[in-house]
């Protein structure tokens, strides 16, 4: 007879949903190591559960290396990990150790970048009355949690995430070609009936200018030069921190005798902003700052030294030149009449259009290769339709949406869309720019127009739409809008008004610094010689091959 089976064992516990340890009991730990040890006779402090949620949050970029979290490094990450230590979402055991908690960003923003509505997720402590407000206390007042959401254990917030909206605020005198010139651009309108100016501060960064005069860059007094006058003040050029001196910034157009200032910054010629002075900074200093001032030229090492010393007067001659009105008396610069017209717009916009759809974007981003896979990227949209002002500014909205984006890809695709609105780059070369077997040069620009609009989790949000909350900005709509108002605008306009971030920058824009701008032209001209040394071959051979014919023509004669 058989024996009997011994009763089946009673089903183990299944883990609770949202914990992260089979104990219930250790999920609910106190929020700070200090409180398991407590005296039994104090109250005992509250105990939070364990759970998988994304926190919503916005940040000002400025004085950050970025988002991801570097060693050595001040990131936005770095100080955020701290606030969730400090506020007890994250207990002793998992401090400094991300992965221990499943942390996950929806964006890795570059350095300086800014972001209205980033996405973080993990495991943490929480409460839902005062969560947000411990978090808040310990980070700096530039970054800022919305809000968090529970969300499936499964949960990434980087892997989720479908869309990113990034925009990046561009000034609109840098689509103007004559606003900011470089001394290239200088240089080849002499003569041409329309001279260009230089730009007093950004032409040279780290150089003076030689032959401009005081802020203003006036002519000096009768009897002196620009050799032997006293030297009562300078005027400082930018510095290779990009800090800038007190001179103006003054780009003007020479064209038969009526000059019109670029007032790029929203200023007419005889208005001053309130610039930071290198040097001892005190207000003799400034006062010293006189109209009759000398600038001393600074001898470079660069590419521009190979321009001789008679073009280098020839061009102080243009600057010094004073503006005469038809009556003879002398008329001061006007504001620039360029603006975003439904014409540039139009240009703009055809130009922003070449990135949309899926191409490979290897020359738009850095350490990446053709052959890499992680090159290709599709971009939804991208169009510029609306001017904001900033302080005095007027900038450009130039929203891009994308499934992902690369190391510098945005700033690149602005770039090189700026170049080709200046007229330095042929629209035509953005045939080859997204070809496997093309390299170029493209121009970066600054970081500090660009942020984070928004994260979308479409997709995530349908699925889980009856058991989930929704992933999303619409909740904290109004608290990111004061966010930006309050420290990413002003961040930006600021950085223009004292920085020159895009002034500088476009100084840079010239073929002596990016010769890939020229490729189109080189590559023309290649295979256009390519051509003639083919079309040389083929009528050398095919001469041979008459004189062979006329060789055995008898022959087959003969034979018929």
């Amino acid at each position: 007879m058989a024996a009997a089976s011994p009763p089946p064992s009673p089903p183990s516990a299944k883990r609770p949903k949202m914990s992260s340890s089979s104990d219930p009991e250790a999920d609910a730990e106190p929020t700070s190591p200090s409180a398991a040890g407590a005296d039994p006779g104090q109250p005992r402090r509250p105990r939070y559960k364990r759970r998988k949620v994304a926190i919503l949050l916005g940040y000002c970029g400025a004085g950050y290396q970025g988002m991801q979290k570097n060693p050595g490094a001040r990131t936005i990450e770095g100080d955020l990990e701290e606030a969730l230590y400090q506020a007890g979402a994250v207990p002793e055991a998992d401090r400094a150790a991300p992965r221990r908690y499943d942390w996950a960003r929806a964006a890795r923003t570059d350095k300086g970048v800014s972001a209205a509505a980033q996405v973080v997720s993990g495991r943490f402590y929480v409460d839902p009355p005062g969560f947000i407000d411990r978090l808040n206390a310990q980070l700096a007042p530039q970054i800022r949690a919305y809000g968090y959401v529970r969300v499936t254990n499964s949960f990434n917030a980087k892997k989720f995430c479908d869309r990113r909206r990034y925009l990046y605020l561009l000034p609109v005198f840098a689509l103007d070609p004559s606003a900011h010139p470089d001394r290239e651009a200088v240089m080849a309108s002499m003569g041409s009936g329309s001279e260009l100016t230089k730009c007093l501060e950004c032409s040279e960064r780290g150089r003076k200018v030689p032959g401009v005069m005081g802020r203003e860059g006036k002519p000096p007094s009768p009897g002196e030069s620009g050799a032997d006058a006293p030297l009562e003040g300078t005027v400082d050029s930018h510095d290779e921190s990009g800090s800038i001196g007190a001179a103006k910034c003054d780009p003007t157009i020479l064209d038969g005798g009526n000059t019109s200032a670029h007032g790029e910054l929203g200023l007419s010629s005889n208005e001053k902003l309130d610039l930071p002075v290198s040097g001892n900074g005190t207000d003799s200093g400034n006062a010293e700052l006189g109209s009759n001032s000398v600038v001393d030229a600074i001898p470079s090492a660069d590419a521009d030294a190979s321009i001789g010393n008679e073009e280098d007067k020839v061009e102080a001659t243009a600057t010094e030149e004073k503006v005469q009105g038809s009556n003879g008396e002398e008329k001061l610069p006007t504001k620039s009449d360029f603006s975003y017209t439904d014409e540039v717009k139009e240009r703009l916009n055809r130009i922003l259009k070449y990135y949309v759809g899926t191409h490979n974007f290897h020359n738009f981003t850095t350490r990446t290769k053709a052959e890499d896979p992680a090159a290709k990227r599709f971009i939804i949209s991208f169009a510029a339709d609306r001017v904001v002002s900033l302080d005095g500014i007027d900038f450009i909205r130039c929203e891009v949406v994308g499934q992902s984006f690369m190391l510098h890809q945005i700033r690149k695709m602005i770039g090189l869309a700026v170049a080709v609105m200046r007229n330095c780059a042929p629209e035509s070369i953005y045939d080859v720019a997204f070809r496997k077997d093309v390299n170029l040069n493209v121009p970066t620009a600054p970081e500090v127009g660009l942020y984070l609009d928004e994260c979308m989790f479409t997709s995530y949000n349908k699925k889980w739409k009856d058991s989930h909350e929704a992933v999303s900005m619409e909740p904290y709509c109004e608290e990111a809008e004061e966010f930006k108002v309050k420290y990413i605008f002003p961040h930006i306009a600021v950085m223009e008004h004292k920085e020159g971030a895009v002034a500088l920058w476009l100084h840079s824009l010239n073929h002596r610094n990016y010769p890939d701008f020229r490729y189109m032209e080189t590559a023309g001209a290649e295979a256009k010689i390519g051509a003639e040394v083919a079309a040389d071959a083929e009528a050398k051979v095919g001469a041979e091959a008459d004189s062979i014919e006329e060789v055995q023509m008898p022959n087959d004669n003969v034979s018929e």
